[in-house]
């Protein structure tokens, strides 16, 4: 069966175990987690669920060594208290498949569906986790440098020395503070509506990924011609962004509704007026679309 470039409806257990050892480059996906939502399988008015184990144990076999799954996840609150399923999942990926937690980044939203309110006991819950596991070291690590530097330019005060061997002290060069830096590890992004993307199919599914999320860890944690995959792909924003940035993909879902949503998205996609990415007003948007070229 030919994968790549496809957008393939099935259970993703299934379809995986049909994929050969060692074939993807990068995973980005976030799954049905909890029962923040209902998703459609092929009967379109059930609940999926899924068999976290058995499609773990898969993607980790699909992966290159080198490769980086990125597993976007959150918590769902039960009798006000977090169920804790995101790290419950974390851990199962280190101590049981033996990936590596390469970082514990953070998704942050503009806004939060359930607001604070001031006679609760809760603040506003407003971000999920993005962890950022790896099999072995990440063979490919493009950091974004969208951080503007206050002080570029700066060379500081004095001269730089260092010794040698043989105990001398040498002037050495200072370069410049740089006009901008790798980003934090918490991004920020505008959701919802016409936020996450202008794509108007997109809106059918109930938890639409900002395509600058997606965009963002393709640029960082993939080049050119590598193959992602997202085992819930849903309306298809992975797939999509994996076209526009010249990379190759599969996408699988349950719901043959949401691979047609997938698979339109893709023939209609622009590469950078469909962008809507709100990073706060600490990143200077014009110089993070030079990426998107």
């Amino acid at each position: 069966m030919e994968f790549v470039n496809t957008v393939i409806c099935g259970d993703s257990k299934n379809i995986l175990g049909t994929i050969s050892d060692n074939y993807v480059d990068c995973i980005i996906t976030s799954p049905p987690y909890d029962n923040l939502r209902t998703y459609k399988n092929k009967k379109e008015h059930e609940a999926y669920e899924f068999d976290f184990k058995g499609i773990a144990s898969e993607l980790n076999r699909v992966l290159k060594k080198g490769g980086t799954l990125v597993w976007i996840v959150g918590d769902e609150v039960i009798n006000g208290s977090e169920t804790g399923s995101s790290f419950r999942q974390a851990l199962y990926f280190l101590d049981e498949l033996k990936l590596n937690l390469h970082d514990t980044m953070i998704y942050k939203k503009n806004s939060s569906s359930f607001p604070a309110r001031a006679d609760g006991n809760r603040y506003s819950q407003i971000f999920e986790y993005m962890f950022i596991l790896s099999k072995g070291k990440p063979k490919t690590a493009n950091l974004l440098c969208d951080k503007p530097n206050a002080w570029k330019g700066w060379l500081g005060f004095g001269k730089m020395k260092q010794r040698e061997r043989n105990g001398q002290l040498v002037e050495i060069q200072r370069n410049p503070v740089p006009e901008f830096s790798p980003r934090t590890n918490i991004w920020k992004y505008a959701t919802g509506r016409n936020y996450s993307s202008s794509d108007e199919l997109a809106s059918q599914h109930p938890a639409i990924f900002p395509e600058g999320l997606v965009g963002d860890n393709i640029l960082t944690w993939t080049n050119e011609g590598d193959i992602i995959l997202d085992p819930f792909n849903g309306s298809g924003t992975t797939t999509k962004m994996a076209h526009l940035l010249n990379r190759k993909y599969i996408g699988i879902d349950i719901s043959e509704e949401y691979c047609n949503i997938a698979r339109k998205r893709i023939s209609t996609g622009v590469r950078e007026d469909s962008f809507a990415i709100d990073f706060g007003d600490d990143i200077d948007l014009s110089n993070i679309k030079k990426n998107w070229k």
